[in-house]
This record gives structure tokens, C-alpha cells and sequence, in this order.
């Protein structure tokens, strides 16, 4: 597999229906044995990437070719229910390919079912996407596949991204209304500074005297704008590009995510998410049955959060030397003590994913409180603010016509 290429296929299945995708492949021989493998009958097959004209696919950084938590949620939902129902694996993959409306999903699912064909086991093939397919998914279906309840696994999958986009969306409904609204803020008074304080300035200019100082703050904040504008956009895309890069990288999150839990009103916000994520992941994996080290390992890295994924690498060093889990959790200060003592319980009971399930579904609600209640906090203080800003500006262009009759004098 060392010389294979990318082919570009159009095919006819068995019911008629045209279908396309891509196939890694060393020849077009090879590509067209993988086709008939699959129950299709070649049409045409091209080398991805040298097509010219209208036949080339075009392609702008990674637009439209990103796959997210939903695609993967529905993507395992339905290989779920194909397998459960009996479908082969090859087939359930072939059918998933056709039917996802994800461009890059359903190329990526073609390149899997090929590898399966080869006699690759599903999550190795999984593997090799990683910027596709989360950890999490990956070693959940190994599990199923090790231990055969693949079915299971995929259901426990689709419901863990299921739950995680529930939580996404609630977070982005809080932060959607006062970003929008400070972005409005920030245009409007861009625009007065631009276009109408410019016009006050050269009539203040002519009736002369002295501008009181909140306009002469107005009028030099106008008059510097260019300049301003000229230096903070270029410096706003540079930082946006840098910021792609290296939002990842574990210097930037190991000091912008701290920052983040500390912040006054939202910090406990991203606190809660951190951890219903944390313990929804780990329950997940636990109800699968994969290793304790492991499972912390790979909840530590799908937390989202830098400090909850330090604290579990220590809890993980913890449980190596034979401790337990609540004991080393109880040391870290991220982790509230209701948790612990519930992850405590169970592991007495011997039910922890139990436990974990609840305190995922306890701070999902928590979530969704908390979102509520700023929600209905923000939006007045968000107002007041426009209207404080917006209205100081008119009352500092105002402030010279007060005196405009001494002027005149």
C-alpha cells in the first residue's frame, strides 16, 4: 500500500442509481476489483487531483471538508442500527458512504470500507483519520469490536457526541446574543467616529474656542482611527492565523484555559461544562468496557478543558501505583467534591459509570441553568452598555452646542 493513489470513481449499484467517491488504490485494476467487491459497476475512473476545467474539484483552506460532533453522532446512530439489524459491516459502511451528506465524511468512509475489505479491523482503519474520527469513537468501537458488542459501542458513541452537541449548542446560545450585540457596539461607534464626528469637528472648528474635553476625547479618537484601523486589522488577521495554529498547542491551553475558569461570570460556566464532559466521556468508556488508565488517559484529552486533563494525568500516575480514583480527584481543586465523593460511591458499589452518568446529567442541567440565568442577566446589562456608550458619544458631541451662544459672542 505504499504506492497507492487517490482514484475518483462513478459507478452504477445494483438498483440502478449512479453513484461517486474515492478508493486509495495502486492501479485502476485495483480500484476496479475493490468495485465489483462492493456490488457497483465502474463507469469511469480518474486519478483524484488532475482534473482541469469544471471537472476540478475546488477547494478554499478546509471549507466544507470539516466533520463535526453531529455528522459523527448520526453517522454511529445509524451503523448502530444497520449492524444490530444484521447487515454486514462492509455493506453498513458502503451504505453510509451514499446516504451521509458530509462530502468529506462520505470520501473518508469509502477509504474505511476499503481498508476493511483488506481485512483491516475497523478501528485501526478508524485510525488513520484522526483528524476525522475523535480518540474517543476509536477506542470505543475497539472495545466492541474486542469484546462483540460493536452495536452497543457505536449506540454508546452516538450518544455520547449526541449529548456533547446538546451541550455545545446550550453554551453557544448563551455567548451568541452579547457577542452580536458587542459586535454591533463596536461597528456603531466605529461608524460615528468615522462619518459623523467628523462633521461636528469642522463645524466646532469654525465657530472656534475650546471644545469641552469629552469631545476633544471624541474628536482625537476620530482623527487617530485610521491610524488605529491601519494597525489593529492587520494585527487581528495575523493573530487569528497564529491563534488556528496554535490554539491547540499545550503552552497556549495550558495558559488561556485556566484563565478561563477563573473569569468572574463565566468561569464557573466553563467549569461545569468541563466536567460534565469529563464525566459523560468516562462513563462512556467505562460502560464499554475499556481499562480504567486507558479510559482516563482518553477522557483527559476529549475533556476540552487543559486543567481537567493535567489533574487526570496525575489521578491516572495515581491509579498505576494501585489508589484509587476518588482519592487522587479529591486532590485536585477543578474536580467540585460532590464528584468525588459520588465517584467514591461507586467505586465501592461497584457501579461508577452509574455514578458518572449522574453527574454528567446533574451538571448538563446545571449547564443549562446557568446559560439561562446569564441569558436573562446579559441581555439588560448588554443594553445599558449600548446605551451608555452610543449615548455618551451624542452627549460629547452635544456638549459644545450648550455653549454654542458664548461662542457666538
Amino acid at each position: 500500500m505504499a504506492n497507492t493513489k487517490d482514484y475518483a470513481y462513478t459507478a452504477r449499484g445494483t438498483d440502478g442509481k449512479v453513484v461517486k467517491g474515492r478508493i486509495e488504490a495502486s492501479s485502476e485494476t485495483a480500484v476496479v476489483t475493490k468495485l465489483r467487491t462492493m456490488g457497483v459497476s465502474p463507469i469511469s475512473i480518474n486519478e483524484a487531483g488532475l482534473g482541469t476545467g469544471l471537472n476540478k474539484e475546488l477547494s478554499i483552506g478546509n471549507f466544507g471538508k470539516s466533520v463535526g460532533l453531529k455528522d459523527l453522532a448520526i453517522m454511529a446512530r445509524q451503523m448502530s442500527t444497520m449492524i444490530g439489524a444484521g447487515l454486514s459491516l462492509i455493506r453498513t459502511l458502503g451504505i453510509l458512504a451514499e446516504q451521509t451528506e458530509n462530502k468529506e465524511l462520505a470520501r473518508v468512509l469509502g477509504l474505511v470500507r476499503g481498508d476493511v475489505e483488506g481485512g483491516l479491523q475497523l478501528s485501526d482503519s478508524l485510525q488513520k483519520h484522526p483528524t476525522v474520527f475523535p480518540p474517543l469513537m476509536i477506542h470505543l468501537i475497539r472495545a466492541g469490536e474486542t469484546g462483540g458488542f460493536l452495536d452497543k459501542s457505536l449506540d454508546g458513541a452516538a450518544a455520547n457526541f449526541e449529548a456533547d452537541v446538546k451541550l455545545r449548542d446550550t453554551i453557544k446560545s448563551a455567548l451568541t446574543y452579547p457577542v452580536i450585540v458587542l459586535i454591533m457596539a463596536i461597528v456603531s461607534v466605529i461608524g460615528m467616529l468615522i462619518f459623523i464626528v467628523p462633521v461636528f469637528q469642522k463645524m466646532f472648528a469654525d465657530l472656534g474656542g475650546t471644545l469641552p474635553l469629552p469631545t476633544q476625547i471624541l474628536v482625537w479618537m476620530s482623527q487617530a482611527m485610521p491610524i488605529l484601523a491601519a494597525i489593529l486589522i492587520p494585527a487581528g488577521i495575523v493573530f487569528s492565523v497564529w491563534w488556528r495554529k496554535n490554539k491547540h498547542t499545550d503552552k497556549v491551553r495550558g495558559f488561556v484555559d485556566p484563565l478561563k475558569l477563573k473569569l468572574p461570570v463565566f468561569g464557573m460556566l466553563f467549569t461545569k461544562v468541563a466536567v460534565a464532559r469529563f464525566s459523560r466521556n468516562f462513563s462512556t468508556m467505562m460502560s464499554a468496557g475499556v481499562p480504567i488508565l486507558q479510559s482516563l488517559s482518553i477522557v483527559g484529552e476529549t475533556s476540552g478543558s487543559f486543567v481537567i486533563e493535567k489533574a487526570l494525568k496525575r489521578v491516572q500516575d495515581s491509579v498505576r501505583q494501585g489508589k484509587s480514583v476518588s482519592g487522587p480527584m479529591a486532590l485536585e481543586p477543578v474536580f467540585p467534591s460532590m464528584v468525588t465523593q459520588m465517584v467514591a460511591v461507586g467505586e465501592d458499589s461497584g457501579s461508577m459509570e452509574i455514578m458518572l452518568d449522574k453527574i454528567a446529567e446533574f451538571y448538563e442541567a446545571e449547564v443549562e441553568t446557568t446559560t439561562q440565568a446569564l441569558t436573562s442577566l446579559i441581555e439588560p446589562l448588554m443594553i445599558a452598555f449600548i446605551g451608555v456608550v452610543i449615548g455618551g458619544m451624542i452627549v460629547a458631541l452635544y456638549l459644545p452646542v450648550f455653549t454654542i451662544f458664548d461662542q457666538i459672542k
